[in-house]
């Protein structure tokens, strides 16, 4: 039996004790916390448990099972399994969960099924800024006093990545990923979202998606069942598009948008930047710098502007905004060389990152740092955007492919190639191919001229885990 959220709205009486069927994933973890949150008896399993996903399901008082020590009877006694969307059809795990007599849902469906109907639930969408983005609105809202729940894909520092709040809104990090191997719909579609917001719409997840139309047919179910706000950034044709297509009303944002916002003062560590509301230019100041970072903080200013909250309030409420671990976050110093840890594996994500470290570090060598992680980093759909958007750096290196992409139709990302065409460029460029490597090559180009940027969705070969790092200066 497959239950989608509809199903479990339906239900919802008859669930008390809920498995996760490999809980360590981000997006497990954290939605397992919510429903424990929400009263739920959960019991999750997996096969590594690595901090800080396994310390901050500990913490939580969660049990949790290695899966090689669990079988079909341990299996039965639950109400609900939620199964990871790792976990691959046809394996021995799908097997598993599939010949018992126990309804099986992903983690989407049911946090729309068990906790999310009647929020105020605000989607934030698009291929880029999602995390980030639910975490400015998450302070912004609290700071507004609303109490807001929320749920995001990212480890926040000294907060919990998920919180039922005790206020109507609910904001949540809408992923255009799938559900589950049983659920190939976007994980958006299964949240019960009444609000949205749409950062961006490009062509990204080229494991599971094979055009942007793939994605934009995701997008038009999503906003066909969306009853209330929708905000985005008129920067992306795509969006721009699916919105008239479907006549759906929008309050837009963007570089070329009359609303706005307009950067009026960038400095190293605030930015000065106008909106237009009401038909006035209205001023706002933030700690967050990078324009990408502006135009996500003015899609919440919108929102909470139309929903009546007053104006100084949000004006005070962007002030002073901190981001999730590992979108540029400063990991240590060595040499006099700040080492910077950023999740940017898209080549969009690459060039906005690079942009607001430039403007945090006007004084520094720009060193990069760029390990080609996910299925779609690894192939060769966006190779000459990557070099596009690796100009703006003085130096870079590119680790080898761990494996070879599972992009179908698609090759492997051509690294020489990358190398002989920024070089002509003037950026010079290396590849490397072990741990040790790394090392050297951050050692080479750490002073106090210089920063070094890591940008990886994974481990970058180790360094993350590495004696070197943990003996940064901090």
């Amino acid at each position: 039996m497959i239950y989608n959220s509809k199903d479990l709205i339906e239900r919802k009486e008859n669930i008390k004790k809920i498995f996760f069927y490999r809980i360590c994933g981000t997006g497990m973890g954290a939605a397992a916390c919510l429903l424990k949150e929400a009263g739920y008896e959960i019991v999750g399993g997996d096969s590594l448990f690595n901090p800080p996903m396994s310390t901050y399901l500990e913490n939580l008082d969660i049990p949790l099972h290695q899966l090689n020590d669990i079988n079909a009877d341990f299996l039965k006694e639950f109400d609900l399994i939620v199964v990871g969307n790792v976990v691959p059809r046809d394996s021995d795990d799908a097997k598993l969960v599939e010949s018992l007599d126990v309804p099986l849902t992903s983690f989407p469906s049911a946090l729309g099924g068990l906790v999310l109907k009647g929020r105020k639930t605000i989607g934030l969408s698009g291929t880029h800024g999602k995390t980030t983005t639910t975490y400015f609105a998450t302070q912004m809202f609290e700071k507004l006093g609303a109490a807001p729940g929320y749920f995001i894909g990212g480890v926040l520092e000294g907060k919990n990545s998920s919180a039922l709040g005790a206020g109507d809104y609910f904001f949540l990090e809408a992923d255009e990923y799938d559900c589950a191997y049983f659920d190939k719909v976007s994980k958006f579609r299964r949240y019960e979202l009444h609000n949205l917001v749409i950062t961006s719409i490009e062509f990204d997840h080229a494991d599971i998606f094979t055009s942007i139309e793939d994605i934009k047919d995701q997008f038009r179910s999503l906003l066909k069942e969306i009853d209330g706000r929708v905000i985005a950034c008129s920067d992306y044709p795509e969006t721009v598009s699916l919105l008239k297509e479907l006549s759906k009303e929008a309050l837009f944002y963007g570089d070329d948008a009359e609303l706005g916002p307009r950067i009026i003062e960038a400095h190293s560590d605030s930015t000065i930047f106008e909106i237009k509301i009401g038909g006035a230019n209205e001023k706002f100041e933030t700690s967050a710098v990078g324009l990408h970072n502006i135009k996500n903080i003015a899609s919440l200013i919108l929102f909470a502007h139309a929903e009546g909250f007053e104006l100084n309030k949000i004006k005070d409420s962007v002030k002073d905004l901190s981001l999730v671990k590992r979108r540029q976050e400063i990991r240590g110093w060595h040499n006099g060389a700040a080492i910077i840890d950023d999740f940017a594996h898209h080549p969009r994500a690459v060039e906005a990152t690079l942009q607001a470290i430039s403007q945090r570090y006007p004084d520094r060598d720009l060193n990069v740092l760029f390990e080609p992680h996910s299925a779609t980093a690894r192939s060769n759909v966006f190779q000459e955007d990557f070099q596009r958007a690796f100009l703006s750096a003085d130096n870079l290196a590119i680790t080898k492919l761990k494996r070879s992409t599972t992009v179908k139709d698609a090759g492997d990302l051509d690294l020489v190639g990358m190398k002989t065409s920024l070089e002509k460029e003037d950026v010079k460029t290396q590849i490397l191919s072990k741990l040790d490597e790394v090392i050297s090559w951050v050692k080479d180009h750490s002073s106090e001229k210089s920063i070094i940027l890591v940008l990886s969705n994974g481990t970058c070969l180790g360094l993350w885990e590495s004696d070197f790092v943990k003996n940064l200066k901090k």
